[in-house]
């Protein structure tokens, strides 16, 4: 396969999965893409020239890594200016300012608040036709997938490296759902001591989102089947909650004082 600076990293991956362990050797920062939610979302948008703009080194760097898997380079390919804005998809020639509503979260997440309470009653408020626009410093990617499954169509512009601004565009009249917002202890000591000896533990307090979910996913992939992942969380991960049902994992949520919430996550 020929490669040059234009081509995607997901076209990559797909001509060889081998490949992903040799792009994330290149540059610590690649090492998200381990995490199969992140992959998806970030290769397919991502080129080998705007990787190695986001990893600081030529793009030889990249194809030098490449060639021995059988990735013939194209030095002489001009590289497509990805200064100029992202095209903007369909929708938005059918909103109206007026159906736009804006958030910043920036203010609330630097005060060492939670934004998402609040994203959650926007979300849910946005008419058929809608759009919520989040302004935030990072691309919200856990939200995105959510959305996404419930009849939202989001667009990511990244404005430059401190301002992110996504577009959700509801295109449905059905209301979002969202997974509990509250404790689920039922059954947690049983399952505490069912799990003894066989039970792996992460910390993600400390995290910056979309960082806690990201972590959480990573560890359930490498659980043995019949391991449980006891999670020191700050509050109840909404936008996980959902995954996790779908990865066929059951879970369990105790919370211990504010700020303070404990998940067990094992397979169903």
């Amino acid at each position: 396969m020929t490669i040059n600076a234009n081509t995607k990293i997901s076209k990559i991956l797909k001509q060889n999965p081998d490949a992903l362990e040799v792009i994330i050797s290149i540059n610590p920062k690649f090492e998200k893409l381990r995490n199969p939610l992140l992959r998806k979302l970030m290769a397919a948008r991502t080129s080998i020239g705007m990787a190695s703009k986001i990893g600081g080194f030529g793009i030889e760097k990249f194809f030098e890594k490449l060639e021995p898997l059988g990735f013939q380079p194209d030095r002489e390919a001009a590289e497509e200016n990805h200064s100029q804005k992202p095209k903007l998809p369909a929708f938005f020639s059918s909103v109206k300012p007026g159906e736009i509503v804006d958030f910043d979260v920036r203010p609330i997440i630097e005060a060492g608040n939670d934004p998402l309470s609040t994203i959650v009653a926007k979300v849910k408020s946005i008419p058929k036709g809608g759009v919520l626009k989040i302004i935030n410093s990072f691309e919200p990617t856990p939200l995105i997938v959510l959305l996404q499954k419930q009849g939202f169509e989001s667009f990511v512009d990244n404005v430059d490296d401190q301002v992110v601004e996504t577009y959700f565009y509801k295109k449905s009249n059905e209301t979002p759902k969202f997974e509990q917002t509250e404790g689920n202890p039922e059954g947690w000591n049983e399952l505490i001591k069912k799990f003894d000896g066989k039970m792996q533990s992460v910390d993600v307090r400390h995290l910056e989102m979309p960082q806690p979910m990201m972590t959480i996913l990573e560890s359930i992939e490498k659980l043995p089947a019949d391991h449980a992942l006891f999670v020191y969380h700050k509050r109840i991960p909404v936008f996980l909650l959902p995954e996790l049902k779908e990865r066929k994992f059951d879970y369990r949520i105790k919370e211990e004082a504010p700020n303070e919430v404990r998940l067990l996550i094992f397979k169903d």
